[in-house]
């Protein structure tokens, strides 16, 4: 064996030098392990190292990026999503839009006031609601309350997201529908955010006007007894698709009660079908 070899295998600990020109092997268990000692030891300072630069790697990339911060957020937990939709509403100026699904929420409608609040500013609201939400107890109330501050309200058989969006610059988005463990993206990159509008609009375009219920419109001789306050509510959740019972149930009203008074209005509207009904609910301005 070429002398460079023996002393290679003597600075490793692996032989050791005897009498003469003799060399003797270290014992296995001995050698090995401290060699083995030593490596490990390299390979953690190696790991570290890895470690440091890449933290160095990210703070710069993050540096280099500062003209285009927090583009997208992630936000998680039911608190901070509702922190995060008050504070869209509150920074709002001119419109908020959202589609809203008829899964859980994990915001109530207008729970803190900043939807009112907004809506006092002149923010207009444009909602598109998933015609199942109607089957929720006690969802109509909140929204003939909210037509009531002038909100511009849609129901469509189904929306494709949960989405919220403000002045077309902000969007929040979810992105799990865990009511116990909430996800959401808080997007301000305005590609996506016009992505969202489009999407918004598309659907928008699709849904049906909940129609408010004002004072009624007299159009030609109508028999005495014009529809009531609850008439015209009524009407309003069956021109959006909700069913006889989904009515009642809104309305706390018995499911017989409700059809009595809409026999009630087709004869008040000289109607034989209910499509007839709806065409001269609008017709006569009791609902618009």
């Amino acid at each position: 064996m070429p002398i460079g070899s023996l002393e290679l295998l003597q600075a490793c600990g692996l032989v050791a030098p005897g009498a003469g020109r003799r060399y003797t092997a270290a014992p296995p268990a001995v050698a090995l392990e401290a060699l083995l000692t030593g490596q490990r030891h390299a390979l953690r300072k190696a790991e570290l190292t890895a470690s440091t630069l890449t933290e160095v790697y990210r703070s710069a990339t993050a540096r280099e990026g500062q003209a285009h911060p927090d583009l997208i957020e992630v936000v998680a937990g039911r608190a901070a999503i509702s922190h995060r939709v008050t504070q869209l509403q509150a920074g709002a100026e001119h419109e908020v839009l959202a589609l809203v699904t008829g899964r859980h929420q994990v915001v109530p409608a207008d729970e803190t006031g900043a939807e009112s609040a907004a809506v006092e500013r002149g923010v207009t609201y444009g909602v598109v609601l998933e015609r199942r939400a109607l089957d929720e107890p006690g969802a109509a109330q909140p929204l003939f309350e909210a037509m009531g501050r002038q909100q511009q309200i849609r129901v469509v058989e189904q929306v494709p997201t949960k989405l919220i969006v403000a002045d077309r610059a902000l969007a929040l988005v979810p992105l799990s529908e865990s009511a116990s463990d909430p996800v959401a993206l808080v997007v301000r990159a305005p590609a996506l955010v016009t992505a969202f509008t489009v999407l918004f609009e598309q659907t928008w375009e699709w849904a049906h006007p909940l129609g408010r219920t004002g004072p009624a419109r007299a159009v030609g001789p109508v028999p005495a007894g014009d529809p009531d306050e609850t008439d015209r509510r009524i009407l309003a959740l069956l021109l959006s698709g909700a069913t006889d019972p989904a009515v009642a149930k809104q309305l706390s009203l018995g499911l017989r009660t409700v059809q009595r008074r809409i026999s009630r209005l087709m004869s008040l509207a000289r109607a034989d079908t209910r499509i007839q009904l709806g065409w001269q609910a609008h017709r006569r301005g009791w609902v618009d």
